[in-house]
């Protein structure tokens, strides 16, 4: 390599080296570049009317029930109705041989003929007697006696009569008829079956099932906290029969709405709750006895009510429920509350909330307490907007 060479090479070097050297000079004279606020998404918080409702669960029973019993004793000569079906009230369900108590109600039929001819002759001898005894045509005692056999006669006419009804009484009683409206059961008994009257076991059983109860139960101390805000003024009670809405074991609901008729006056002493019971319409008969349900009951209508979406809400290490706010100075500022009941997917806020808050729901993870941020109005999605129930079960 000649000298020229040489020295264009030294040259270039020099050159690119006060490039380099420029460029660093410039980079580090360079401004940072200014981050810009993270953004939340937010609610504002406004009072509304909420409807407070407690889930419990409890059993169907139906309306009415009646144990079909014989009243006298005798073999049953029919069984008239199907086992299963629905009977009117007044029906005929059994027939027992009637023969021996219709002879029984001809012999007492016929002893009232023979008291009301007895009784005929004693009034004429007391009507003779008493005008002969005025003229002394009798003697006094005479005439008494005459009067005290007619009373006698009248008497044994007036037993005859009941033994007469007694009679017809026992003859109905081998026609069985239904007590009441209802769905009937199986029968106990087949066509030639001996019964006695009053025996223990019932013949068959009828249930009316429309309407029908549904007993539920709940515990004191939410009766008690119940009582409590309306005593307070915080709840204001429903109407005069609280509507009561229904669901099934397998979820779905039940189409028609009931009302709460009855509240316990005795706390059962191995569970601490009282039993509410309500009634339902059931004229397709869906709801049977004995039917495990969920009853969804309205308890009071809260006029002011602060609720929060339960996303919004987090525990702090000492478990105390808090939330993020977005102040008037757009930071991030946290902030302690105390929770009620939970509303569907929102919590009941007691204390710590007023109108106007603006609480962060999305974005929580990026920021701090005191970092400005940029708020924009939260959006919920289709999904999660969706709200299972309207209360929780208590």
């Amino acid at each position: 390599m000649n000298r020229k060479h040489i020295r264009l090479l030294a040259v270039a070097a020099v050159t690119l080296s006060l490039t380099v050297s420029g460029c660093e000079k410039k980079s580090v004279a360079a401004p940072p570049a200014q981050r810009p606020a993270p953004e939340v998404s937010v609610i504002t918080v406004q009072p509304e009317q909420v409807t407070l409702t407690t889930e419990l669960a409890g059993r169907t029973s139906p309306y009415r029930v009646a144990e079909v019993r014989p009243q006298v004793g005798g073999i049953i000569q029919q069984r008239l109705f199907t086992e299963g079906s629905d009977v009117e009230v007044g029906a005929v369900l059994y027939q027992i041989d009637p023969a021996t108590f219709e002879a029984a109600y001809a012999n007492a039929k016929a002893a009232l003929v023979r008291a009301e001819a007895n009784l005929y002759p004693a009034r004429l001898k007391e009507e003779r007697f008493r005008k002969l005894v005025k003229i002394n045509a009798v003697s006094q005692q005479d005439y008494d006696d005459a009067a005290a056999a007619i009373k006698q006669a009248e008497a044994e006419v007036e037993a005859a009569r009941a033994a007469l009804q007694t009679a017809r009484i026992n003859l109905n009683y081998t026609r069985m008829t239904a007590p009441v409206s209802g769905r009937i059961g199986r029968s106990a008994v087949t066509t030639g079956a001996l019964v006695t009257a009053g025996q223990g076991a019932p013949l068959a059983t009828i249930q009316q099932l429309d309407p029908i109860y549904v007993d539920v139960t709940q515990s004191i101390p939410d009766l008690l906290r119940l009582k409590q805000n309306i005593a307070d003024g915080l709840v204001k009670k429903p109407g005069a029969e609280p509507l009561v809405r229904l669901f099934l074991e397998d979820g779905r609901a039940y189409p028609l709405p009931g009302q709460l008729k009855f509240s316990d006056v005795t706390v059962n002493q191995s569970t601490g709750s009282v039993t509410l019971r309500s009634i339902f319409p059931n004229p397709e008969q869906l709801l049977l006895p004995g039917m495990f349900v969920r009853a969804v009951i309205e308890e009071g209508i809260y006029e002011q009510a602060i609720l929060v979406p339960q996303r919004g809400v987090t525990r702090n290490p000492s478990g105390a429920a808090t939330v993020m706010l977005v102040d008037a100075n757009e930071q991030i500022a946290v902030r302690v509350i105390k929770l009620g009941r939970n509303v569907g997917e929102k919590w009941l806020v007691k204390e710590g909330l007023q109108a106007g808050d603006r609480v962060v729901l999305e974005g929580t993870q990026k920021v701090r307490p005191g970092v400005q941020v940029n708020a924009v109005p939260f959006v919920a999605t289709a999904a999660a907007s969706q709200t299972k129930s309207p209360t929780s079960p208590r």
